[in-house]
C-alpha cells in the first residue's frame, strides 16, 4: 500500500467490513480489500478465498473458516451472521472475506442486514465477480456491439439446493442474448432442457469456466446441446460459471491467456469480414 496519493480508510475495533476477494487471482484484489486484509485482527472467510490471499493478512490475524460447499457439512447462514455480530461486540476488527463480490449471489446482503439489526457498524467493499472477471480472463466479453446489448446473471442453485423457483427460464431464453449462470453444474441438465424448451438452439455456443483466474482453471468450449455430456467427460468441478450466448465464440480471438502460451488467435472469430466481403 506504499506510495498511494490518497488516504485509505482505517478498520476500527467493533467494525465489520464485508469484502469481496475477487474471482481467485490475488492480483484482482481491490486496494480497499487488501487494505482491510492487512488491518484485520479477525478474518471470517469463505471456501473460495485462496491461501495466497489469506497470506496477505497479519501473521497474528485469526483466520476463521465459514465456507459453504454443496453436498458437504457447512455452517448455517444465521450462525455466520451471529458470529460476525459477536466478534464485533468483542471489539475485534473483523473482515468478512467472500469470493467474488459480496452482493452478487454471495449472501452479503443477508449478513449486512443482520449487522444493521444488531447495531454493528460496517462497510461494504465490492469485489470483482467471477461472472465478470472470470469470463474476461477466459477471453469472453459479456457484451459486443455486433452480438448483444443485454446480459442476465442467474443462479442455478437456490437456498433449498434446487433450481430457484422464481426464475422464468422460458422468458430468459427468449429475451436475453447472453446468460451467465452461477452454481449451475449440479442442475445443468435441467437448465439446458428449460432453455431449449424456451427456444434456444442446440448449437448455441456455451463455455464453462471452472475455478476462474486460478492456477487450476479449466475452460470448456462446447454447445448447449453437448454441454452436459462434455462437462461430465471433462470432469468439470464447482465452482464454475456457465455462459450461454454467441459472445462465447469471440474466445477464439480473445483468449489472451492462451496467446501468452503460444496459442494462435483468430483475427475474425465471428467471420464478419468474410460475411461482409461475400455480401
Amino acid at each position: 500500500m506504499e506510495r498511494l496519493t490518497f488516504t485509505m480508510p482505517k478498520l476500527e475495533p467493533g467494525w465489520v467490513w464485508l469484502t469481496g476477494a475477487g474471482p481467485g487471482d490475488p492480483g484482482l484484489l481491490t486496494l480497499h480489500a487488501l487494505n482491510g486484509i492487512r488491518q484485520a485482527d479477525t478474518i471470517v472467510h469463505d471456501a473460495l478465498v485462496g491461501a495466497e490471499i489469506l497470506a496477505q493478512a497479519d501473521p497474528n490475524c485469526e483466520l476463521l473458516y465459514a465456507g459453504k460447499r454443496g453436498g458437504k457439512p457447512s455452517p448455517k447462514q444465521p450462525d455466520i451472521s451471529a458470529r460476525l455480530v459477536r466478534l464485533a461486540r468483542e471489539g475485534r476488527k473483523v473482515l468478512r472475506l467472500k469470493g467474488g463480490d459480496p452482493f452478487v449471489f454471495g449472501r452479503g446482503g443477508e449478513e449486512a442486514l443482520s449487522l444493521v439489526a444488531a447495531g454493528v457498524p460496517f462497510r461494504v467493499i465490492p469485489g470483482i465477480s467471477a461472472g465478470v472477471g472470470g469470463l474476461a480472463y477466459a477471453g469472453i466479453p459479456l457484451t459486443h456491439r455486433e452480438i448483444n446489448s443485454a446480459v442476465t446473471f442467474i443462479t442455478g442453485h437456490g437456498a433449498s439446493g434446487n433450481i430457484p423457483d422464481g426464475v422464468d427460464w422460458s422468458s430468459l431464453a427468449k429475451g436475453s442474448p447472453v446468460l451467465v449462470i452461477y452454481m449451475a453444474i449440479k442442475h445443468l441438465a435441467t437448465i439446458r432442457q428449460r432453455l431449449l424448451d424456451g427456444g434456444r438452439y442446440q448449437q448455441e455456443a456455451v463455455a464453462i469456466v471452472s475455478k476462474a483466474t486460478t492456477a487450476d482453471e479449466v475452460i470448456l468450449d462446447t454447445t448447449l446441446g453437448r454441454c452436459v455430456e462434455d462437462a461430465a467427460d471433462a470432469e468439470i468441478k464447482p465452482p464454475a460459471i456457465v455462459v450461454v450466448g454467441e459472445v462465447v465464440r469471440l474466445r477464439a480471438g480473445l483468449d489472451w491467456v492462451g496467446a501468452l502460451g503460444g496459442k494462435l488467435l483468430a483475427a475474425d472469430p465471428l467471420g464478419t469480414r468474410t460475411g461482409r466481403q461475400a455480401g
